[in-house]
């Protein structure tokens, strides 16, 4: 068994990266070098620690999850647009370049849904599951069983409890801008609710680089840059 504690960094850490980079060189750097920076950096450690990670694919067929994930991700979008429109003002927004727009989009379209869906849904998710379950057991200390007594390869999938669902997607909430706190409020849920409904991770992440791929498409096709 390997212990949550031990899988706590080759999850978080191409998260962790992406994230770091984006603001220490964010005023330092160009749009272009910052995300090549961060590819290059998350997709490396993605790399290295693709053996610990959970299977992406369930008992569901390929096709099952990659339709579910496709309505789910377009759902998703909309929802996102309609509850960040009001907390946005357009005059304060500006153009990207054209190469710093194809590189966010590759990044977000490909990159992002699979780092942040290993982490949020893949590890928070399984993490407070584990957590709530020695809680109702009683257990004297559920977060040191937790982490150190535990694994989330254990799990069977398609379990869940609430605090499992309503964790996560606090988590996924508050690695976002407060403007956008709404929306993500309501993605979370809705990716919680697939992953449950679908039994596995492939489905979330292909709903996550649908969402990211509408909305850049609908930020270009309309100018709403003050969304992305």
């Amino acid at each position: 068994m390997i212990a949550n504690r031990n899988l706590l960094l080759p999850y978080a850490a191409p998260y962790f990266a992406y994230v770091v980079i984006a603001s220490l060189l964010g005023d330092v750097v160009s749009d272009e070098i910052n995300y090549i920076l961060r590819i290059l950096a998350a997709a490396g450690l993605l790399i290295w620690g693709w053996r610990w990670y959970i299977p992406l694919t369930g008992t569901k067929s390929l096709f099952s999850s990659m339709l579910q994930g496709g309505i789910f991700g377009i759902v998703g979008c909309a929802a996102w647009i309609i509850l960040l429109l009001p907390f946005t003002e357009a005059s304060e927004a500006t153009p990207w370049s054209s190469s710093g727009f194809a590189l966010r989009v590759f990044s977000a379209g490909l990159l992002v849904p699979v780092f942040e869906e290993l982490m949020i849904r893949g590890f928070a998710f399984r993490l407070a599951l584990q957590w709530d379950q020695c809680r109702r057991k009683k257990i004297t200390d559920p977060l040191y069983t937790t982490l150190h007594e535990r694994s989330i390869n254990d799990l069977k999938p398609g379990e869940w409890s609430w605090a499992a669902v309503i964790i996560s997607t606090l988590v996924f909430t508050i690695g976002h801008g407060i403007p956008e706190w709404p929306a993500a409020i309501v993605y979370g849920l809705l990716m919680s609710f697939l992953l449950i409904r679908q039994k596995d991770l492939i489905a979330c992440i292909i709903a996550h680089g649908v969402t990211n791929l509408s909305l850049a498409a609908y930020v270009s096709l309309t100018g709403s840059w003050q969304l992305w």
